[in-house]
């Protein structure tokens, strides 16, 4: 199922040289919009008595959309493109993170302070008492982000080397979101014990680790033993990040359609690292009646195919996503594009609440169930209501680092998704208003200070 929207992930900007006549201008951007181009931004370069240079910017829905609109464009009389980049592209060059400073080095002192031979008194102090490590180098506002490229985004098993804008535009999102430190650590090896010896071996550095875009199930095992062997949290943020973002959504969207958590029936679509997650959060708050489908429809006992992840959550039913749907009040989808239909959702009960969460394309398009559904999300930030993974982890690790907690639990999952659905007033929750925005700035504070609680309570706290 293609997706018609058009966002700023197909961001172009096209210079032109136009003529400075009446209706020149004006000629462009109907060219842009009759190709379905959403326009954007008009700058004016140049600018003489017969013509002036201007860039325009277009977001388009895809490549070959930004091409249609490229052409169309160019089909013009009079109108001449100078040039065309891709701005998403041209944001990447060169990469989006770098190493600075923190303090300057202008003087022989400053030098002798920094390093040789002052730093040596540093090593020693350490070396004598190493909780010294946490005040006297980064470590305590550091975090590793860890993948092995098996699972990046939704495009599957890409590698290492491709996996890396993903995690430089993480460690963007833990720096600007909350202040911390963080270095992509993308490994050149997919075997687990592999993976848990390397990490293990860099933890010194670190004073958390993200795992980031390893694939199910050998992400639940990775992270299991890391856990067992460092006194660092670690954290996989497709599971539990995705996990306390969706509860708190699913909080807030329940108070709209005046049904409890007890009550309900929900249905998981897509059992990798995120549903699992997700289910396990999910009883956790209360939830009974959980159905999990994956391509091979629902996740029944009575099949032989099942992962023991899988088998925590089988049930008697058996059948296909279709019927699954028929009378559930909650459809919840880390799945695929274009997998939910209209008359899956029709056949749902009164009210019902849609998470279409799949990225970039969701399951199904909003404009397509608007008026058949109580409530929608998306992953996408060009819709209302977008659950997204940011929204949890800066918290999360903020949190988990200023109180130097040894692990993240389930009680600090449930505190930082009450944190987050507590951000949005009852007066201001609405079926297009469910979950605060990624850019409000209380939700950091709001959810690292649930965590610290949470840690100190479960008495794993060490400061």
């Amino acid at each position: 199922m293609a997706d018609l929207t058009p966002n700023s992930s197909f961001s172009l900007t096209l210079r032109l040289q136009i003529p400075n006549r009446v209706g020149m201008l004006a000629s462009v951007t109907q060219a842009i919009a009759t190709s379905g181009g959403n326009l954007g931004q008009i700058d004016l370069i140049e600018q003489t008595r017969q013509e002036s240079i201007r860039d325009i910017t277009v977001d388009a829905a895809s490549t070959e959309h930004a091409e249609t609109i490229v052409q169309a464009v160019k089909a013009l009389s009079n109108i001449k493109l100078l040039s065309v980049y891709d701005r998403t592209f041209n944001l990447h060059r060169g990469g989006k993170i770098s190493i600075a400073s923190r303090i300057p080095l202008k003087s022989v002192s400053d030098l002798a302070m920094a390093y040789t031979p002052g730093v040596g008194r540093i090593c020693t102090a350490i070396a004598q008492d190493p909780e010294e490590v946490y005040n006297l180098t980064i470590k305590q506002n550091t975090v590793a982000i860890v993948t092995d490229g098996s699972a990046v985004l939704g495009l599957g098993n890409l590698g290492p080397a491709a996996a890396l804008p993903v995690m430089e535009g993480k460690a963007m999102l833990f720096k600007e979101f909350a202040g911390l430190d963080a270095f992509p650590i993308c490994l050149a090896t997919q075997d687990t014990d592999e993976i848990v010896r390397t990490v293990k071996n860099l933890a010194p550095v670190f004073g958390g680790v993200n795992l980031e875009d390893i694939a199910a199930p050998r992400c639940f095992e990775i992270e299991q033993k890391l856990r067992q062997e460092l006194d660092i949290p670690v954290f996989h943020d497709d599971q539990h990040g995705t996990a306390i973002v969706t509860l708190a959504a699913l909080f807030n969207a329940l108070k709209l359609v005046h049904k409890s958590m007890a009550e309900i029936r929900i249905i998981i679509n897509g059992a990798g690292a995120a549903g699992v997650a997700i289910a396990r959060l999910l009883r956790k708050a209360g939830a009974e009646k959980i159905w999990m489908c994956d391509s091979k429809g629902i996740i029944s006992n009575s099949r032989t195919d099942l992962t023991e992840e899988k088998r925590e959550f089988a049930v008697k039913a058996q059948g296909t996503l279709g019927g699954a749907m028929q009378g559930a009040d909650v459809f919840i989808g880390v799945s695929a594009p274009g997998v939910l239909t209209l008359e899956m959702v029709q056949s749902m009960a009164k009210d019902p609440i849609i998470f279409a969460m799949a990225n970039p394309i969701p399951e199904i398009q909003p404009e397509l169930v608007s008026k058949d559904v109580a409530v929608i999300a998306t992953g996408r930030s060009d819709y209302p209501n977008q659950i997204n993974n940011v929204l949890a982890f800066p918290g999360v690790f903020r949190g988990a680092l200023d109180c130097r907690a040894q692990t993240i639990t389930t009680t600090m999952y449930l505190e930082a998704a009450n944190a987050i659905a507590s951000l949005v007033k009852p007066s201001d929750l609405n079926r297009e208003h469910i979950i605060p925005s990624v850019f409000d700035e209380r939700v950091v504070t709001a959810v690292a200070a649930a965590v610290q609680q949470a840690a100190r309570q479960e008495g794993i706290a060490q400061s």
